[in-house]
């Protein structure tokens, strides 16, 4: 039968429950702090139609 703990999306080591682990489904807050600033830098995209600009963004 097949392991099946969850693991850290981050680094992938094993998280945990979630009612054992606060910072479920991370491993550590510091995972989840990691994962966190992944999305400030926009290194995630969640993929759709782009937004359409506006004047002050277009540079003509």
């Amino acid at each position: 039968m097949p392991d099946l703990q969850p693991t850290c999306p981050t680094c992938r080591r094993p998280s945990g429950a979630p009612s054992e682990n606060p910072a479920f489904p991370f491993c550590t807050d510091r995972c989840r702090l990691v994962d966190l600033g992944a999305w400030f830098n926009e290194e995630y995209r969640v993929p759709g139609k782009p937004a359409p600009t506006t004047q002050e963004e277009d540079p003509d």
